[in-house]
């Protein structure tokens, strides 16, 4: 399975992007796909989640202004996020999970936001 997020970018507090993760592959059994971030200096934190068949979840500090979805269709995953804050700042990366657990990550994408 190979991952390619794009999607970042530069954007003030309030703004919005939208993040793009194009899977390809062996995907036809990858269960689970996600969004991380990790901050300069921090590790790397769960942002979104999205299970086959159970749904999404979220960390609370996006709630309510990130939206993960999936499109089966054109094998891609997609992170649309609103009302932005700087510490939203971070390299986002793109996650899949298997069937049997094997894991794969994307390449990551910078997201900035300026206060």
């Amino acid at each position: 399975v190979q991952l390619q997020a794009s999607g970042g970018g530069l954007v003030q507090a309030g703004g919005s992007l939208r993040l793009s993760c194009a899977a390809s592959g062996s995907i036809s059994s990858i269960i689970f796909m996600a969004w991380y971030r990790q901050a300069p200096g921090k590790q790397r934190d769960m942002v979104a989640t999205h299970t086959s068949g159970s749904g999404t979840s979220y960390r609370d500090s996006v709630k309510g202004r990130f939206t993960i979805s999936r499109d089966n269709a054109k094998n891609m995953l997609s992170l649309q996020m609103n009302s932005l804050k700087p510490e939203d700042t971070g390299v986002y990366y793109c996650y899949a999970q298997r069937v049997g657990g094997f894991g794969y990550w994307g390449q990551g994408t910078q997201v900035t936001v300026s206060s």
